[in-house]
């Protein structure tokens, strides 16, 4: 049977920490539906909040997989009620929070594989897991595991070398590891090993799909250069050098090189009960870090900052060139790498400076005294002689893991003339209004620092410019904010500028429905960049937002690096004296 010919469309879905978005485009990457479920306020019968449930006792964060059953059904039961035609859908793809991992009994994917249409996905595969739940990217309870994971091929820098990361408690590896030591019946009893993308495209493959290129190196376990399962690192997870039984749990055999694979036909169930046409295709699905960068033609020397609650930083990038302090990830959709930086000091740290200072006349905008009190302070605190003073600040109101030192503020002084760096007093830091611009300076100079190996010269008539950055993507809430924008471009650079990026909260979701166009309509050798980028209306979603490189300041802030990162030393210097 064809397809009928009618306009395609696309779903992309982003299953989150808090929400199930959907999103359907058509060829020319319009979006026609779109509709979302949120856990808190949607699921019945789950005592989440935030999404989550906590242990604290245990460290241990987590999700129901019946939420996420109930999710599914009800998201596709609200794009029946926008009007959406499901028989034009050609692809699907979707997006899944990083690490979490998803244990399948061989019962549960027996039921998978034979679903009744007359019930929903709930009651159907509620009893289909070894494990009811999946842990989430905030658990934190795997240090011991961690540890053994960094000891194992010797360090941390041998761990990055192979698998991408040092060791991390949210990564999978480590789950599993303390999965199969805490529930030894559990792990016997668990068939396959998804992670929450592979999850996500097995409940409409209707079968286990693989585990994604990308998304496969937050696990910990995976050799990116050589694209290949590290035994040694299965045999740590395992327990034993016989790794057998772990390889056939992760479906080893069957990790996709291509991104845009097509896995096979929509399963069954669902065009029976939904209408899908039987041809629709399922394309391996990502996760929400791979699919952010998916959602824009983002080319090789360019960056996205994510300014939410977190930090993010992520770069396409042909170089592999590993850092404990950094993530390497396989791209999505090309032969290249991605390079992500992960802070969980963003937002809340500039509120906290934004609540100390007055509000302004008549207003209750405590963002309008931050904004003005930033951009009228000099760089680095600097008058225009570049021998005077630097401030340079460390802001951490949560525990940080870049660098991994516990919650505090630091506030320093550089002295250039006798290239001293001696912690601030009163008489030579003003708080809170000093805290203004060097709380925003801090977090970008953090953000030059780890990735300035990574970029650039430019090329062509911009080839004498020092490298950096071609553009500065901004998106998150704090890409609203004049201020951070023009910080931003002053810092990190941005030969063509700083942009946003503004797609709403559907980064994620509208990043997977364009891999699904991709996948489905490209060409023989046709890359992701070209195809998108040819349709693709800049217009319609980005805007300038601030300058970039300004020659003098951008070489200030150079040498402000260099001041941070002997910031840091003296900090976590101070945290192994403790």
């Amino acid at each position: 049977m064809t397809m009928p010919k009618r306009a395609p469309l696309y779903l992309g879905f982003d299953l989150s920490t808090q929400q199930l978005k959907g999103l359907a485009v058509n060829s020319d990457l319009k979006a026609e539906h779109e509709v979302k479920f949120d856990f808190d306020a949607d699921a019945k019968g789950f005592n989440v909040k935030k999404g989550v449930l906590i242990n604290d006792a245990e460290h241990e964060v987590f999700a129901p997989l019946a939420m996420w059953l109930q999710a599914i059904d009800t998201i596709l039961q609200r794009f029946k009620e926008d009007g959406m035609d499901f028989s034009r859908v050609h692809g699907i793809s979707g997006a899944g929070m990083q690490h979490g991992s998803v244990y399948w009994s061989e019962t549960g994917i027996q039921a998978l594989e034979c679903l009744d249409d007359a019930y929903g996905l709930e009651e159907q595969l509620i009893n289909a897991f070894s494990h009811p739940y999946s842990p989430n990217w905030q658990d934190a309870s795997t240090q011991n595991q961690c540890d053994m994971f960094d000891r194992h091929l010797g360090n941390e820098q041998s761990l990055a070398d192979i698998t991408g990361s040092k060791a991390h408690h949210r990564f999978t590896g480590p789950q599993i590891l303390r999965f199969r030591t805490n529930y030894p019946g559990k792990f016997e009893n668990t068939s396959r090993i998804c992670l929450v993308s592979s999850f996500l495209a097995s409940i409409f493959l209707g079968r286990i799909a693989p585990i994604d290129i990308s998304d496969v190196g937050g696990m910990n376990l995976w050799d990116i250069r050589a694209g290949v399962w590290n035994e040694q690192l299965l045999a740590l997870a395992a327990g034993s050098s016989d790794t057998s039984d772990l390889k056939r749990k992760l479906g080893a055999a069957d990790v996709p090189k291509d991104g845009g694979v097509l896995l096979g036909r929509i399963s069954p169930y669902f065009v029976r009960r939904y209408g899908f046409d039987q041809s629709c295709a399922i394309i391996p699905s990502t996760g929400d870090n791979p699919s952010t960068i998916l959602a824009l033609p983002l080319r090789a020397s360019d960056a996205i900052v994510s300014l939410g609650t977190s930090t993010t930083f992520l770069m396409n990038t042909p170089h592999y060139k590993p850092n404990p302090a950094v993530h390497f990830m396989n791209h999505p959709t090309s032969t290249g790498y991605m390079f992500m930086l992960c802070y969980k000091n963003g937002g809340l740290a500039r509120e906290q400076v934004r609540d100390s200072l007055p509000p302004p006349p008549n207003s209750s905008n405590r963002w309008q005294t931050f904004n003005d009190v930033a951009t009228s302070t000099p760089p680095i605190g600097q008058t225009f002689d570049l021998a005077s003073d630097m401030r340079v600040g460390l802001f951490f109101p949560r525990p940080e893991i870049v660098p991994n030192v516990r919650a505090g503020t630091w506030r320093f002084i550089y002295k250039p003339k006798t290239d001293t760096l001696v912690p601030a007093d009163d008489t030579t830091w003003h708080q809170p209004q000093d805290d203004a611009r060097a709380i925003v300076e801090s977090q970008f100079l953090s953000l030059r620092l780890r990735s300035r190996d990574l970029v650039e010269s430019p090329t062509g008539p911009n080839k004498h410019l020092p490298p950096q950055p071609r553009r500065i993507y901004l998106v998150g809430g704090g890409s609203r904010n004049a201020a951070i924008a023009k910080i931003a471009g002053e810092v990190l650079g941005g030969w063509e500028g700083v942009y946003r990026l503004d797609v709403g909260e559907n980064a994620c979701a509208l990043g997977a429905a364009y891999k699904a166009v991709w996948a489905v309509e490209r060409k023989s050798g046709q890359s992701f960049e070209e195809l998108i980028g040819g349709r693709w209306r800049e217009e319609d979603f980005v805007a300038k937002v601030a300058e970039g490189y300004q020659e003098g300041i951008f070489e200030r802030y150079g040498a402000a690096v260099e001041v941070l990162a002997s910031a840091e030393k003296e900090v976590l210097k101070g945290e192994t004296s403790r």
